[in-house]
Order: C-alpha cells, then sequence, then structure tokens
C-alpha cells in the first residue's frame, strides 16, 4: 500500500539526514552560506509569482517580512507546486533527500502519514515535537484556545501549528437568485427546488470540479451526513457501508449533478472556482478558503456574493491549513521563527481582514476592513450544530480516503451504481481497513 512505502521513504530519509548539515538535507535552498546566514526551505501548494489568491499573497508577504527582518541571520528558499500535486512532489523531494525544513499539510491521515508513518512513535516520524517551542515565551497563550490544535495533537503532543480556520459552505450569487425567484434551501429538495428555478431563467445552477476528485467528494462528505454514516462504526466495522445509507447519499448526488457545468468532468478547481466569480454560475460548492481566490480575482464580485450552509446539514465540514517542521532539521531556531511569523498579529489580520479566513489566534482585527463573505461563514459558524472533516482526511488511511474520491467521480460518471459504490466501500474496509 501507499502508506507503507511512504513509511519506507520517510525511513530512509530519516537515516540519510544524519549524515547531512542544516534543513536534514542536501536538497537546493537548505544549508549554512559562508557568511553564516542558515537558509531553510517552505514548501507550498500554489505559485506565489502566479497567483491572485489573496491567502496565498498574505504567506508571500510573511516570508518577504521574514526574510527582511532576519537579513544576514536567516533566509527561507520557497519551493511551490499546485495543489493536486502537492503530496506527490513532497513525498519524492523527501525520497530524494530534499525534504523541506518546513512544509504545508492538511490535518488528517495526511499529516498522520508524516507524524505517524506507517503507525511508528511519533517520536519517530518525520515531524518536530512542538510542544517546547509553544511554551516558549507565551506563543501557546496567543491562539484562541487548545482546541485549534485537535487536529494537529498526537500523543497529547503537538506536531503541526494551525494558519487558519475554513469551513466548506454554498457561495452563491445573490442577483441570479433574485432574478429567478430562489430562495436560500434549507434542505435537499430546497436546493433542488433552487436548481430548478435558476436552470428555468438560463443560468446554469451549480459551478464543482469532478476533474479534481476532492471537490465532488466535499459534497458527497454532505450528503452522507445528511443520511448518518458515521465514519468511526464503519471502521470497527460496527456498521456497514451497504446499510443504504451511501446508496442513498449517491443518489441524491446524481440528483445534484444534473444541474452542474456540463464540463465538470474535466474542469479543475480553479476552472470552477472562476465560473462561479466569472457570473457563468449561480452556486460554487467550495471551502471559505475560495473567498481569497474569488475576491482576488474579481473584486467587484463580492458584492454580490453570498454564503448559505450545505441545506440539511446540522454541522459544517471544517479544516485549517499547517505547517510542520522536518524533526531532523538543523536550523530548529530558523523553523520556528518562520512559524511565529505566520501566527503573529500580522499575519492573522491579515489572514481576516484581507484573506476571509478565521485567525486561529485572539488577534483584534477590523470587521469593516474584512471581505462581507467572512461575516457569513461566521453566521453559519455559529449556527451550525458541530464541524466534521473532510471525507477523504477523516477515514483510517489516505489510501482509503483516495479511494472514497475516486468512488465517488466513478459513480458521478455512471460507471459505477450507488449500490455497487456501497458494496466496494464495504469490501475495502474489510480488506485494507478493519
Amino acid at each position: 500500500m501507499k502508506r507503507k512505502i511512504l513509511a519506507t521513504t520517510l525511513s530512509a530519509f530519516m537515516a540519510a539526514s544524519l549524515l547531512t548539515g542544516c534543513g536534514g538535507s542536501n536538497g537546493s535552498g537548505s544549508g549554512t552560506t559562508a557568511d553564516g546566514v542558515q537558509e531553510i526551505t517552505w514548501m507550498f501548494w500554489d505559485d506565489l509569482d502566479a497567483t491572485q489568491d489573496l491567502i496565498s499573497l498574505g504567506y508571500k508577504e510573511t516570508i518577504e517580512r521574514f526574510n527582511k527582518d532576519y537579513e544576514g541571520q536567516y533566509h527561507v528558499n520557497v519551493v511551490t507546486t499546485n495543489l493536486e500535486e502537492y503530496y506527490t512532489k513532497l513525498n519524492a523531494e523527501i525520497q530524494g533527500g530534499n525534504a523541506p525544513d518546513v512544509f504545508i499539510c492538511s490535518p488528517g491521515p495526511q499529516l498522520s502519514d508524516y507524524v505517524i508513518p506507517d503507525g511508528v512513535a511519533p517520536a519517530d516520524g518525520l515531524c518536530m515535537n512542538l510542544d517546547d517551542a509553544l511554551a516558549t515565551d507565551g506563543w501557546k497563550n496567543t491562539f484562541t484556545s487548545d482546541a485549534v490544535f485537535t487536529q494537529q495533537t498526537y500523543d497529547g503532543s503537538v506536531y503541526a501549528i494551525p494558519l487558519n480556520t475554513a469551513a466548506a459552505c454554498c457561495f452563491y450569487n445573490t442577483e441570479m437568485f433574485e432574478d429567478a425567484g430562489a430562495t436560500v434551501p434549507t434542505n435537499f429538495d430546497e436546493l433542488l427546488d433552487a436548481c430548478d428555478k435558476l436552470e428555468a431563467k438560463g443560468y446554469t445552477p451549480i459551478t464543482i470540479s469532478a476533474g479534481t476528485s476532492w471537490c465532488l467528494s466535499m459534497v458527497a462528505g454532505y450528503l452522507c451526513e445528511e443520511e448518518g454514516v458515521d465514519l468511526a462504526a464503519l471502521a470497527d466495522g460496527s456498521a456497514s457501508w451497504e446499510d443504504g445509507k451511501l446508496e442513498k447519499a449517491c443518489e441524491n448526488l446524481l440528483k445534484l449533478s444534473k444541474y452542474f457545468q456540463p464540463t465538470a468532468q474535466g474542469d479543475t478547481n480553479d476552472v470552477a472556482t472562476a465560473n462561479f466569480y466569472n457570473e457563468e454560475a449561480a452556486i460554487l460548492i467550495q471551502g471559505s478558503w475560495a473567498i481569497g481566490q474569488i475576491n482576488g480575482e474579481n473584486p467587484d464580485f463580492e458584492s454580490k456574493c453570498g454564503v448559505f450552509q450545505f441545506p440539511g446539514c446540522q454541522r459544517l465540514i471544517a479544516k485549517s491549513d499547517s505547517l510542520c517542521v522536518s524533526k531532523d532539521t538543523k536550523c530548529p531556531e530558523a523553523c520556528i521563527a518562520l512559524l511565529k511569523y505566520f501566527t503573529d498579529d500580522t499575519a492573522q489580520k491579515y489572514t481576516a481582514e484581507v484573506g476571509g479566513k478565521i485567525p486561529v489566534t485572539s488577534v483584534e482585527y477590523d470587521a469593516a476592513k474584512a471581505p462581507a463573505q467572512l461575516s457569513y461563514v461566521m453566521d453559519v459558524f455559529a449556527n451550525a450544530k458541530g464541524t466534521f472533516g473532510f471525507y477523504n482526511e477523516s477515514m483510517p488511511t489516505t489510501e482509503t480516503g483516495a479511494h472514497f474520491d475516486d468512488l465517488m467521480v466513478s459513480v458521478f460518471l455512471g460507471d459505477t451504481t450507488p449500490a455497487e459504490a456501497a458494496k466496494d466501500m464495504e469490501e475495502y474496509y474489510n480488506e485494507n481497513c478493519r
């Protein structure tokens, strides 16, 4: 399985790292220069020189500010790729002995792959234990609560630093809704009714990427939540994927898919999002991290961009971007200093006031400066009964999550029936997860 391959890769990296200098690797960008500057690498999933995403641009500002303030002492070299290829490239860098000193990671099984590859103790994984750093100079006290570290904590210790909080919501074009006589839906049937009205008025009701499988899987996760799917019970074998709940969720996914843009199968996430802010579709089901992209690409669209919770669900899909440090870096002080820059008041104010994400620290920010969508998302959070993670990040392994993603695409394409999907997941869990 991929998880075992990754564990072998990480073991090889950690053995090799003992022979290297600052940065824990011989990779490009890590090391101590002739004049004593400690250089570290930071790996991210967006091109900071080409992006218009406001969150990504905020990260770029943080890196530039850090390099300026620590000129002559520390310097960060940036390694970037696109989101779809990020983990493949990250793993290749690790395998090649070029592991970044600091890298971004999603919480859940993906983070676990680096903290506890193949079930090893966290102390033997790739990521640095950050407890001592958090306890120094009251850094941990700047965060809103210990709860923000829930998904970054293993065996009682923190192995990654959250940067923000976001939720998967439904963004909608308020002018299109008004023109079509559609109202904000509160359940699945009302969502279908709104789509009917939008379609009758000549609008494409929903834009989504089925070419980026997690986007479609995110919708499927909400539909599973509506049906009462219990991932914990499925993992321990006390529930079955063939109990009818996944099958019903897949049937509803097919009902909803009739309202997707015709090019959904091949559209990437960026293209699907662009369809929305270019006013080629009325609804975008996406995380609130898209606010930075929407407003960065089309600032004038903010005034007509509304937000509502996925209809019928009591809970929200929520997550945070997180930063990890290679535990074998020979420049730990530089790495920790960089993490602190990402969570200082300047960066966290930007997160809210420009990027439209919820800060993880207790920083005071000007709500009047923040994107209008942020207040809508905060309202959605306030009315939700709780949160849960992406399905592909909440299953026992990254491979299981990827299998679910691909299966939902197969259902959407008509290659797999809802009943076959339920049977497939049950067989997969019996063979790999229980």
